[in-house]
């Protein structure tokens, strides 16, 4: 997707205007942001279980590294 610019911003929510009308717009601005955050905090979690399960890996290679010397 090409870069959008404040033009193609502003389009956007021109057309926004004329589908959902004024009084739809500020609960789909809301809904949109729910979602983004509720993406966020779940992207968050899954990155943190896949560091955590690298560090509890290295930490079991380091031991076994250990054990062999």
């Amino acid at each position: 997707m090409p870069n959008v610019g404040v033009p193609g911003l502003i389009l956007i929510l021109i057309i926004a205007l004329i589908i959902f009308g004024p009084a739809k717009l500020p609960q789909l601005g809301r809904a949109v942001g729910q979602t983004l955050k509720e993406f966020k905090n779940s992207t968050k979690e899954v990155v943190d279980d896949v560091t955590g399960e690298f560090e509890l890996e290295e930490k079991q290679t380091e031991r076994k590294e250990k054990k062999q010397i």
